[in-house]
């Protein structure tokens, strides 16, 4: 009886010093990743920041310069960053992270550039989970569709061709997918009026981006 106490107490013990050895190690191993992990995510913000807009049209450091906003207008009541853009100073255009809740598969997160006129400089797809083969379509590496919006500016809210043909507007729909490219493009439209409508205050707006270096 005693050595069964004894062995309980034993592999007792040995469970705790492997469930610490094993949390330790978890520990240690997202320790020494971190930074190469927020590395890997700078890339590729600065990655998709360039492609949204040309590189001549601003002399600021864009992932440097942004607010963080709360606006429903957007999508979600997340907060979504908006990146700046200037040159010799002067107010150029803005990058407004924005949400399309009504995606085939959920909430589809984009990235929109867009100038002080409310014309687009671009669009890139951040996250989906759209269908593999049709919704996923709204991503630049499956399909050129996401580059349709550059250089057409969003009149107004009553702008009735920011809609699919189907619709009587000028974008495209997928083959067997038109949820997905109305998210989409009702999505950036929202962007684009809300870079109009908010422009002042924007970029007057508190610097939330200044330290990420730090």
């Amino acid at each position: 009886m005693i050595s069964e106490k004894k062995a309980m107490i034993k592999n007792g013990a040995i469970l705790s010093l492997f469930a610490l050895v094993t949390t330790g190690l978890v520990t240690l191993t997202q320790i020494m990743t971190k930074d190469q992990i927020l590395l890997q995510e700078k890339k590729q913000l600065l990655k998709v920041l360039e492609q949204v807009l040309p590189k001549d049209i601003h002399d600021n450091e864009l992932y440097l310069d942004c607010t963080i906003v709360n606006a429903s207008f957007l999508g979600s009541k997340k907060p979504h960053k908006i990146y700046r853009a200037t040159k010799d100073s002067k107010p150029v255009a803005l990058l407004i992270e924005s949400t399309a809740p009504d995606g085939y598969s959920g909430n589809i997160d984009i990235l929109s550039a867009v100038y002080l006129d409310g014309t687009v400089a671009g669009v890139r797809v951040l996250k989906h989970k759209e269908t593999p083969g049709l919704g996923d379509k709204i991503e630049v590496e499956k399909s050129q569709w996401i580059t349709k919006f550059d250089n057409i500016q969003v009149k107004s809210e009553q702008d009735m061709r920011w809609a699919v043909r189907k619709d009587g507007g000028i974008f495209d729909q997928f083959t067997g997918a038109t949820i997905t490219p109305r998210a989409v493009i009702g999505a950036v439209k929202r962007a684009s009026l809300y870079a109009q409508n908010e422009t002042e205050m924007l970029f007057n707006a508190p610097n939330e981006c200044a330290g990420v270096d730090k």
